[in-house]
C-alpha cells in the first residue's frame, strides 16, 4: 500500500463525469497535516489523459478548484471533473512551485455510475475433487485474500459448493460463495469430450444429469443435492441415454469438415444447460498443456467463433507463459477479426495456502450488487476485467476504458477493501473451525465493506 493511502482517506474517491462533487480530504495522523493554509497552496486538477500542460495549453489540463482547510486540517473542495478519466489533485507551495502533495480520483461516464467493482474466482478446486483443502476453508481464505465473490468448481461434482453455502448460512458474511462445478461428461459409444467447462451459478447440476458419474455416486440424485435452492431441474438420465442424445443433437448441427461433431454437440449440449440453469458457461484454459495443448488449435478457433459459452477463460490455471499468454493473444486477435465475447480471470487453483499459483488470477465485475444473477448479467454484458497476478506488477486483459478504470481501483480502493476482507476471512475460518469468538467478530463487522462501498462511491 502506498504512503497516500496510509496518509489521507480522500472520499469519494469515484463519481459522476460533469457533476460538481465534494470531495473531503482527511489525514491520518499529524504526519499529514501537510496542507494547513488554502492561500499558501494551490489546488490543481489535472486529467491523466489530457496531455501535460506545458505542451497542450489548449487542452486546459491546468485548472485550479478552490478549498477550504477545515478543523482537523480537513480538507474540502468542490469541482466538476467534466470527463471520464483519472484526475490528480496536485497541492504546489505557491512561494516556489514545489509539490506538496498529490492525489488521485476517478470520474465515470454514465453507464458505469451505479456498478460497484467486485474481485472474485470462477473456477477453484478443494479436497473434494483434486485440490487439498476443504471448501470451507478454501472459502475462508480467498475472502483473507480479497475476494468478494467466488465458486467452488470441483471436478464433477456440484454439491461442495452447496456444502460450503450451508456452512456459511448462520452467519453474515459479505463473501458471496456462488453454486457451481466444473462440468465432466462421460466418455464412451462415439462421444468423447475433455473440454473444460465450468458452471458458474447454474441453479442445477450438469454433471448430476448423468446417474454414474461422480457426483451421483457418491452422494446419490436426491434433487436437494443436485440443485440450488431446490431449483427446477431435468431428470437423471444413463450414460448410454446421454450418448444418443448428443448424437442425435450432432445431426441438427452443421459443424464443417475437421471438426468433431460429436465433441462439439456436447460443448453446446452442456453449454446451454448452464444457460437453462441460470448459470455462466466458461470454456476454460484451451492453452493448458496436458502433455500437448489441451485442445487442437482449429477446434478452439471453431469455439471461438461460433461462442456457444457465456465467458472465455482468458487467465489463469498455469504460470508458464503459453497458458496465460497465447490466450491472451488468441483473445485480442480474435477482436481484432470482428468476434467479441465476455473474458473471466481464474486461479483453477487446487490449495489456497503455499502454493505459487493461489493467486494467480482473478476477475473484476463492475456490477450494480455483488449477487449473483447480477455478476452473470455483468460479464455477459461485458463489464469484467481478467486481471493477471503472476507477477509483483499486476497485469489486466480486457477492454482498455474498464482497464485504465481497473488499474486505478487497483492501486486506490481495492488495499483498503483488502484489510476489511482479511478480518472477515479469519472470523470465517474460526467460526467453521469452531473457534470461540469467530461468529461474535463476523456479527461485529458486519456490513463494513457495504459501507466502504458508499463512502468511496458516490452513485
Amino acid at each position: 500500500m502506498k504512503n497516500e493511502l496510509h496518509y489521507y482517506d480522500v472520499y469519494p474517491k469515484v463519481f459522476p463525469a460533469g457533476k460538481e462533487i465534494e470531495i473531503t480530504i482527511k489525514p491520518l495522523g499529524i504526519h499529514a497535516e501537510i496542507i494547513k493554509d488554502s492561500k499558501a497552496v494551490d489546488l490543481f486538477v489535472l486529467g491523466l489523459e489530457d496531455g501535460q500542460t506545458r505542451y497542450w495549453p489548449e487542452r486546459g489540463n491546468n485548472k485550479t478548484a478552490e478549498y477550504e482547510v477545515t478543523d482537523g486540517n480537513v480538507i474540502k473542495l468542490k469541482h466538476t471533473f467534466p470527463t471520464e478519466q483519472q484526475y490528480f489533485l496536485r497541492f504546489v507551495d505557491k512561494e516556489n512551485g514545489k509539490r506538496l502533495l498529490q492525489l488521485n480520483v476517478y470520474a465515470l461516464a454514465e453507464d458505469l455510475c451505479g456498478r460497484y467493482p467486485f474481485v472474485g474466482d470462477l473456477h477453484m478446486h478443494t479436497c473434494r475433487s483434486d485440490g487439498r483443502q476443504d471448501p470451507v476453508i478454501v472459502c475462508a481464505n480467498y475472502r483473507k485474500h480479497g475476494y468478494d465473490f467466488m465458486v467452488i468448481s470441483d471436478h464433477s461434482r456440484y454439491y461442495p459448493s452447496l456444502d460450503a453455502i450451508e456452512a456459511y448460512k448462520d452467519v453474515p458474511i459479505e463473501l458471496n460463495i456462488v453454486p457451481g462445478e466444473e462440468v465432466h461428461m462421460p466418455d464412451g459409444n462415439g462421444v468423447i469430450n475433455d473440454i473444460h467447462i465450468v458452471n458458474f451459478g447454474g441453479n442445477y447440476s450438469v454433471n448430476a444429469l448423468i446417474d454414474s458419474e461422480d457426483h451421483c455416486v457418491e452422494v446419490g440424485t436426491a434433487k436437494e443435492r443436485r440443485t440450488f435452492n431446490g431449483a427446477d431441474c431435468p431428470d437423471v438420465m444413463s450414460e448410454e441415454q446421454y450418448y444418443e442424445t448428443i448424437k442425435e443433437f450432432a445431426k441438427t448441427l452443421d459443424v464443417p469438415e475437421g471438426i468433431e461433431k460429436n465433441t462439439y454437440a456436447s460443448c453446446v449440449w452442456i453449454f446451454n444447460h448452464i444457460k437453462k440453469a441460470g448459470g455462466l458457461g466458461i470454456f476454460c484454459h484451451p492453452y493448458w498443456i496436458s502433455n500437448v495443448f489441451q485442445i487442437p488449435e482449429t477446434f478452439m478457433d471453431y469455439m471461438l467463433e461460433t461462442a456457444p459459452f457465456d465467458a472465455f477463460e482468458v487467465l489463469g490455471g498455469e504460470n508458464y507463459y503459453e497458458h496465460n499468454g497465447f490466450q491472451t493473444h488468441k483473445y485480442y486477435e480474435m477482436r481484432a477479426k470482428g468476434y467479441d465475447f465476455p473474458i473471466v480471470g481464474s486461479t483453477d487453483s487446487h490449495s489456497s495456502v503455499n502454493n505459487e499459483n493461489a493467486y494467480l488470477a482473478s476477475t473484476m465485475v463492475f456490477s450494480p450488487v455483488n449477487e449473483k444473477d447480477a455478476l452473470i448479467a455483468s460479464i455477459k454484458d461485458k463489464y469484467s476485467v481478467a486481471i493477471d497476478g503472476i507477477s509483483k506488477e499486476f497485469r489486466l486483459v480486457g477492454d482498455l476504458r474498464l482497464a485504465k478504470y481497473a488499474c486505478f481501483l487497483l492501486k486506490e480502493f481495492f488495499p483498503l477493501h483488502d484489510d476489511l476482507c482479511h478480518e472477515e476471512g479469519r472470523a470465517m475460518k474460526d467460526y467453521v473451525c469452531g473457534i470461540e469468538g469467530g461468529k461474535e467478530t463476523l456479527e461485529f463487522i458486519s456490513g463494513r465493506m457495504k459501507k466502504q462501498r458508499e463512502k468511496y462511491f458516490a452513485f
